[in-house]
């Protein structure tokens, strides 16, 4: 049977712009389907016939059965082009489309800062990606929500409110109820909730600064976000303040302390290198000769400030300095404490 999904499409979460998923309306395991074709389909392609006959399927995942050897034609695999002659028996054996795995419960151990009833404070490594999507449709901090607590499944996106980048490491709040995810997102709405981040950019900043510039999708490259007048973009502010500076590479390098009011996505990277202050390692925005300089955007979530929804008491959390961004602070000549 087809797995059933969590409800995830919960439209009031402004603060976390997360992709929505297209399924075909198959089922992982059904059973084969036995085509025999008939003369008028003599001089037509296989993956033309198959799309006629089968259309509950897309023509993309189609082809994609067919190259997989997951279509046999007259005891033989067949390729997309292959022309019928109008005579043939075909059978065809469904695939569950990656997609349709994307919302099992996966065992992972999850770095949890702090639990009680309501809530759920995880210090994320970076690589752990936050939500399934396309390209990552397991191994998500969602999947593994879903393992440790199985009732998350009937909270919208498991519970959570916000999310950090892949390559982003620190904290992140996950509700465990329906009413904490809705006072959380309230929160997030009203801007209260305290985010702030340490980031290593290149070159050095003002002391302090605000930034404030709409963000929206780059015009040109899809995968990037971009600071926009459209009427698409979506507001965002970020504050920095400079904490310390040093040397990378004989170039110079700031630690950055910064603080979200909204949470678009790739917001700080985005708004950094808008100034000409790019983070170091960010392959998307950062310069491409200086890619090289770490294995990705220095950024940390180390501090989490919040209203408890159950307590209605003030919490913070801090999470400490993953050990990369400890060694590349030394390389670059940084102390570690100037952080706090």
């Amino acid at each position: 049977m087809r797995a059933e999904k969590p409800n995830l499409n919960n439209k009031t979460l402004p603060d976390s712009d997360f992709e929505d998923v297209d399924e075909d309306a198959g089922l992982p395991e059904q059973a084969a389907i036995t085509l025999v074709l008939s003369p008028e389909y003599c001089g037509m392609r296989l993956d033309k016939v198959l799309s006629t006959l089968v259309p509950q399927y897309s023509r993309s995942r189609l082809q994609q059965w067919i190259e997989a050897g997951h279509v046999i034609v007259d005891g033989q695999p067949a390729r997309p082009k292959t022309t019928m002659l109008g005579d043939e028996t075909i059978v065809v054996q469904p695939q569950a489309a990656p997609e349709e795995q994307a919302y099992q419960p996966e065992l992972m151990t999850l770095p949890i800062v702090h639990e009680d009833a309501s809530i759920l404070v995880i210090d994320k490594p970076a690589g752990l990606v936050v939500h399934p999507a396309a390209g990552n449709w397991t191994g998500t901090l969602l999947n593994g929500l879903l393992h440790h607590i199985p009732s998350q499944a009937g909270v919208p996106r498991a519970g959570i409110v916000h999310r950090l980048d892949k390559e982003t490491s620190g904290l992140m709040v996950v509700a465990k109820t329906l009413e904490a995810q809705t006072d959380l997102v309230r929160q997030l709405q009203a801007r209260t909730v305290k985010r702030e981040y340490l980031a290593l950019v290149w070159g050095m900043p003002q002391i302090s600064g605000r930034i404030e510039a709409a963000i929206g999708r780059h015009p040109r490259d899809r995968i990037k976000m971009a600071v926009s007048t459209h009427e698409s973009a979506k507001p965002a502010v970020t504050h920095y303040q400079r904490l310390a500076t040093g040397q990378l590479d004989g170039r110079a390098v700031s630690l950055l302390r910064c603080q979200l009011e909204t949470g678009r996505t790739h917001q700080i990277r985005v708004h950094m290198a808008s100034i000409g202050f790019p983070l170091v390692g960010d392959p998307l925005y950062g310069k491409p000769h200086l890619a090289s300089a770490f294995a990705r955007q220095a950024l940390h979530a180390y501090r989490l400030g919040l209203t408890h929804p159950g307590s209605e008491q003030h919490c913070e959390w801090r999470a400490a300095l993953p050990p990369d961004l400890a060694e590349l602070f030394e390389r670059a000549g940084i102390d570690a404490a100037a952080a706090d």
